[in-house]
This record gives structure tokens, C-alpha cells and sequence, in this order.
């Protein structure tokens, strides 16, 4: 065996990472707490006298089964409640112990042996060990629903096995390059495996849910709250706040206001104007840092399953290269910079956001489809979509061209930027119509729409947001639901997937990645128009450190770990002794009175939709 990565299991020192995907929660909702000062009224909610943090989300929990859960908000509670393999550092995203606590793979790359900690524990009471993770990954291999979720992450596996309870060893059919980067909770044995249907069991039942990650999931109601305790037994050590409580907030500005009241600690996915606002607040900061995700404009391409069978509403005339062209032509992204997200995001080119410097790419002037009218119309023209009398661009049958695009209706920017859409299409003569609901999940997956606002929370190793785009993730029949995020499925792209996968050159695989991202923006399918900032705020009062990721200009919501809550230290507790805290003074100060983050989700939806049945994942 070849010792591949041995890294120390101690502890890391606690200072002051997706989640595209905060967690919904309830909290303070009774209207005592209007009358509290803004400083205790979230600080002072648990009766026992005990501190919690509250976290406003806006996107729904779309499931808490590890195994289907794939929206930001979801995602990003499992990585409070659950460990992975491995982790990434806070400090600059390198892969960091977590329940392995060293791996190493065979000379051929084909054999991959994991060392699991001796110290972790079921919040139960019971050992984790080798064979629950050897049980969750078998678990993915044998039932297609478990692994509606994660299933790219196993599907190269020929074997797994845990030939004692720290050792894991996993056995591939080919090399593959993820093998420090699984982002898949693991699940304890004992608990899991007495469910029956994975594909429709979520986990929302029985209280508290066994895990063993830095908290424990205690309580949820859909749409309003979800309630997590921490985990004392945790091996790097529990929380400092009491509670975290992730609250559901359908209005963004209702999120403002119980930020500003106190009745909730930290709020993500503010708009400009909200963040301008808030910065002349008492006791309130906000963090704007460079983010994870892309907003992007997704094209459907004709829903289709993998045997053969096409379904949905799609426009026919989506399918021409040279409307994808001309749409693509027709989008001013500097104009979208500026006006919507008044600077607060960079212009979207590539796939990949300019975070993760590596894989980011970018069009050469030859290739890159800038903001051009005139280019658009002569595209169509050439292609045979003229104008009638009335300036309406005709389709091949003769009908006006008009077109359905959805729309989160809890985020602002999708519907700023349809009215810039409406605009600038509407000047090549083709109709949009901006559908704005609570939830795109249903129509998305049911191929009901023709075009789409999306993004996703990209993780440090992409291979989860490229593998949503390639052939084997579309749906088995019409009738089932797959991993797909937009139905996309073109052979050029699967076999630069198939080759990253297997690639363990750095270099040799950002090269891949990057040809991938090429022919992605090729295809018209996704049209990436902004990478957005993390604009946010919490309360100063409430939480006296927090940690954000990376740790210079980094973000607190939708981190690739659990780094901002697990770290984040009361302003109460702040005053007295912060011994064996480890907060650091690089970190964020925010203020949280209450170990119990609410989430309030009234601002911007994350967009994520759960892949299999909606999107994302962080």
C-alpha cells in the first residue's frame, strides 16, 4: 500500500462551509418577545436560561433523510448532524480529518483504506464505527433510492467493506479522483437499517435523530422551524450555544425586521438595499464575501429518461442551437452586475465561480457570447425565425415565439432579472412570461417548463455539480425522479466527466474540468450570468465570534462544513471566561444570544433545487 494522506487527528483550535445550501427553523414567534431589548430577545429564549442562535432561511427542507436530501438548507443540516469522511478546513478548503482520521490507496489507485476515530459516537449513546459507513455506502450500491442523493459518489464502486471497526476499505472498478472529497453522511447501522422504503422515508418522524455530528436534530415543522442541540459527546468538542434554530421565512423583509428586533441572530441572502440598510444598524454586521455559487439561466432541452422516453412541456424551439444562441446574445450581464445586484456579485462566464481559482474558467473573445442585439437578431434571421408585421418573431410553425420561465417567487433577483429578460428579449420580437412560485420543484422535475432561473453552491471538489449535467443522472422512466439537475445529457460532456473522474493530476484535471465548463457554455443549455456575493448579517450582541470560510473574506451560510456554527460563541458567555472556546480574533464577530439558530428564509430562495426531485445540494 502506498500512504497516500495522513493527516493528525487532534482537534483543530476553535476560531472566531454547501449552506448555496441556513437551516430552516421555528423560534421566537410569541409577541412577549417584541417587548424583550433586541439584545436578549433571541439570546434569552430557552427558559432554562440557556443561549440560542438563531438562523432565518427562506428555502424549505425538502427532506431530512441523508439519502434524498439534496436542497442547501437540507444539505446543510446534515452537516450539523451527521460526520463524513472528511472535511475541509476552514482556513483555505483542504481536506481535513473528520470520521476517518488518515486513508491511503494501492499503487493502482484501485484500493482505498480509511482509518476511523476511536472517539466518535452516536448521539445515543452507541460506538460509530468502520461498519456503519461500510453499511451506508453499501446501502447507496444495492437500493437506487438511497441513493437518489449522493449516488454519483458510489457508482464506481465495486466493493466496501469494514474488516474491523476502525478500519473502512473501499474497492474501485476504476480510479476515481473524489475518494478525500465523499460528501456523504454517514448513517448509523442500527438506526437505518430498519427502514424500509428509502424512497419515502424522511426521517421527520422521531425525535431526537440519532447522528454524530456537533449537534442533534431535536425537533422540526414543515415550513416553520427546525430545532438542533448540541452534541456534548462530539469528539472536537460541543457547540458553545445551547440551541440552533433554523426559522422559515416566506418574506425576506419579515427576516429583516426580526434581525433587527432581535428575535432572530443571523440572516443570509440579503438583498443590496437590505444590506445597505442594515449597515447603519445598531449592533449589526454585514459580512459581503465573494460566494460559492453561480446564478444562471437553464434551458430545457427536452425532458427525457433514460430510456429513451421524452416527457414535459418544453418549447420545441429551445432545441434549436440558434435560439439558445440568441437568447445567450441577448442577456447584458454587466447591466444584471450592476443594476440588480448593485455590485454585490462578479459577471458569470464559466460554471465554476472565481472562488475556486483552479477550475474556474473562462471563454477566449472568440468564443465568448457577450451582450449583442444586433448578433442575436441576425441569428435568428439566418436560422429562419423572421418577424411578422407586428414585430413578433415567428417559430418554424408559423406561431408568435413566446416563452415560460420559472421563478422563485421569495427571490427578488429572479424577478428583476425577468423584467430585464422581458426587455431585452421582447426586442428581438419573442415573448417571456415570468412564472413566479413558491415552489419550481414540481414543474421542474416534470419537465414542465422551458426555461429556468437555477444556481448552485459548488463545493471545493466539483465533480457533484459537473456530474449533475451528464447522461446516466436523468430519470429511469418518466415516471421516476433522477439526479439530473436540467436533463441535460450530451455525449462530449459525459466523456470529459468520465476522464476528470478518473484523473489524479491536479493540473491535468483542472484542464478537464475547464473543457467540460467549454462545451457546457457551448451547448446554450446553461447560461451563467452572475456569481453572486455572500451578503449577510447577524447581530453583534448575540454572538460574540464566529468562523467563516475560507477565513479571509469568507462566507458564515452554506459552508462546505459546519465550521460557522460550531464555532460561534455567545456574547454573553464572551464577556466572562473564553477558555477552551478557541474563538480567534480573525474570525467574524456576530452577536447571538441563543444557541438556537432560526433560520428565517424571507429573503432571497437559495437555488438549489432538489436534484433528484428538485435541486441542491450545496
Amino acid at each position: 500500500m502506498v500512504m497516500v494522506t495522513k493527516v493528525p487527528s487532534r482537534p483543530l483550535p476553535r476560531r472566531p462551509r454547501r449552506a448555496a445550501r441556513l437551516l430552516l427553523a421555528a423560534g421566537l414567534t410569541t409577541a412577549s418577545l417584541a417587548t424583550l431589548p433586541a439584545t436578549t430577545a433571541a439570546a434569552e429564549d430557552d427558559k432554562s436560561g440557556g443561549t440560542t442562535l438563531t438562523v432565518a432561511v427562506s428555502q424549505s427542507i425538502d427532506s431530512l433523510s441523508p439519502f434524498l436530501a439534496q436542497k442547501l438548507t437540507s444539505t446543510s443540516i446534515h452537516r450539523l448532524a451527521y460526520e463524513y469522511l472528511t472535511n475541509y478546513d476552514a482556513k483555505d478548503a483542504r481536506t481535513v480529518p473528520a470520521f476517518a482520521t488518515e486513508w491511503s490507496a494501492s499503487a493502482d489507485k484501485l484500493t482505498w483504506t480509511y482509518k476511523i476515530r476511536e472517539d466518535s459516537t452516536w448521539s445515543d449513546g452507541k460506538p460509530a464505527t468502520a461498519e456503519d459507513a461500510a453499511w451506508t455506502f453499501n446501502k447507496m450500491m444495492t437500493d437506487p433510492n438511497a441513493a437518489t442523493a449522493n449516488g454519483s459518489f458510489t457508482a464506481n464502486f465495486a466493493q466496501v467493506t469494514a474488516p474491523d471497526p476502525r478500519t473502512l476499505v473501499i474497492r474501485l472498478k476504476k480510479p476515481q479522483a473524489t475518494m478525500t472529497a465523499l460528501d456523504v453522511p454517514i448513517v448509523p447501522k442500527h438506526v437505518w437499517e430498519k427502514v424500509g422504503d428509502f424512497s419515502k422515508f424522511n426521517n421527520d418522524q422521531q425525535f431526537p435523530i440519532v447522528g454524530n455530528g456537533p449537534f442533534v436534530i431535536t425537533d422540526f415543522k414543515v415550513d416553520q422551524y427546525i430545532k438542533l442541540k448540541p452534541n456534548k459527546s462530539f469528539w472536537r468538542g460541543a457547540p458553545k450555544f445551547d440551541e440552533l434554530v433554523f426559522k422559515y421565512y416566506k418574506d425576506g423583509d419579515a427576516a429583516v425586521a426580526a434581525l433587527q428586533k432581535g428575535e432572530v441572530s443571523f440572516v443570509p441572502n440579503l438583498t443590496p438595499a437590505q444590506a445597505a440598510a442594515l449597515k447603519t444598524q445598531k449592533d449589526i454586521k454585514v459580512n459581503d464575501a465573494p460566494g460559492r455559487r453561480f446564478y444562471a439561466l437553464a434551458t430545457n432541452p427536452g425532458a427525457r429518461a433514460q430510456n429513451g422516453r421524452t416527457f414535459g412541456n418544453g418549447h420545441p424551439a429551445l432545441l434549436d442551437p440558434a435560439v439558445r444562441k440568441a437568447l445567450f446574445l441577448s442577456v447584458d450581464r454587466a447591466t444584471l452586475v450592476d443594476k440588480v445586484f448593485q455590485g454585490h456579485a462578479v459577471e458569470g462566464e464559466g460554471y465554476i465561480p472565481p472562488r475556486f481559482g483552479s477550475y474556474f474558467w473562462k471563454p477566449e473573445d472568440a468564443q465568448r457570447r457577450g451582450y449583442d442585439p444586433a448578433a442575436a437578431a441576425k441569428a435568428l434571421d439566418d436560422a429562419g425565425y423572421r418577424k411578422n408585421g407586428e414585430g413578433k418573431r415567428l417559430g418554424k410553425d408559423g406561431r408568435p415565439l413566446a416563452f415560460r420561465i420559472l421563478c422563485h417567487a421569495t427571490d427578488p433577483n429572479d424577478k428583476a432579472v425577468g423584467k430585464y429578460l422581458q426587455e431585452w428579449w421582447g426586442g428581438l420580437g419573442i415573448g417571456l412570461t415570468v412564472e413566479c412560485l413558491d415552489s419550481v420543484s414540481d414543474p421542474w422535475v416534470k419537465g414542465d417548463y422551458d426555461l429556468a432561473f437555477d444556481g448552485w453552491s459548488v463545493n471545493p471538489d466539483p465533480d457533484y455539480v459537473l456530474s449533475i449535467h451528464t447522461c446516466g443522472t436523468l430519470p429511469a422512466t418518466p415516471k421516476d425522479t433522477g439526479a439530473t439537475d436540467n436533463f441535460i445529457c450530451d455525449k462530449e460532456f459525459d466523456t470529459l466527466y468520465a476522464q476528470q473522474a478518473v484523473e489524479y493530476d491536479t493540473a491535468k484535471r483542472a484542464d478537464l474540468v475547464k473543457r467540460m465548463q467549454s462545451r457546457l457554455y457551448d451547448t446554450g443549455y446553461m447560461n451563467v450570468m452572475a456569481y453572486p456575493n455572500a451578503l449577510e448579517a447577524y447581530r453583534t450582541d448575540q454572538i460574540a465570534s464566529i468562523t467563516t470560510m475560507p477565513e479571509a473574506a469568507g462566507n458564515l451560510w452554506g459552508q462546505d462544513g459546519y465550521w460557522s456554527w460550531w464555532s460561534a460563541v455567545p456574547a454573553a458567555s464572551a464577556s466572562g471566561s473564553e477558555e477552551g472556546s478557541g474563538s480567534s480574533s480573525t474570525g467574524i464577530l456576530i452577536g447571538v444570544g441563543a444557541a438556537v439558530v432560526v433560520v428565517a428564509g424571507g429573503l432571497v430562495l437559495l437555488r438549489t433545487r432538489r436534484r433528484a426531485t428538485a435541486d441542491d445540494r450545496e
